[in-house]
């Protein structure tokens, strides 16, 4: 009792202040570690989307190569408007066409 008679009341304030900052900074920590792991997942999601667009692209690319792999009938590596049009009136064609989205 005598030891808080004793102090002023300036130590007083300034202890308020020295709790005050301490748990303002103890606020700060905590919300940088969430917003840090929050951060991340994001990173980590973008990531996997950007995988996938590429698998994507490429599972896209090997259709259309077959796609004109087998609309070349002479085998020369080369595809005349005949042989497009040829392989574009055929039914089987068309739905695989429907399938990938192609109309």
């Amino acid at each position: 009792r005598t030891l808080v008679e004793d102090v002023s009341t300036f130590y007083a304030f300034f202890f308020s202040l020295y709790i005050v900052g301490v748990v303002f900074a103890l606020f700060r920590i905590i919300t940088a570690l969430f917003l840090r792991d929050t951060l991340a997942a994001a990173a980590a999601d973008a990531e996997v989307a950007m995988v996938e667009k590429t698998k994507q692209k490429q599972t896209y690319a090997k259709r259309i190569m077959h796609f004109f792999e087998a609309a070349d009938q002479t085998g020369d590596g080369k595809l005349t408007k005949e042989e497009f049009v040829s392989m574009l009136d055929d039914p089987e064609v068309k739905t695989w066409f429907s399938i990938m989205d192609v109309d």
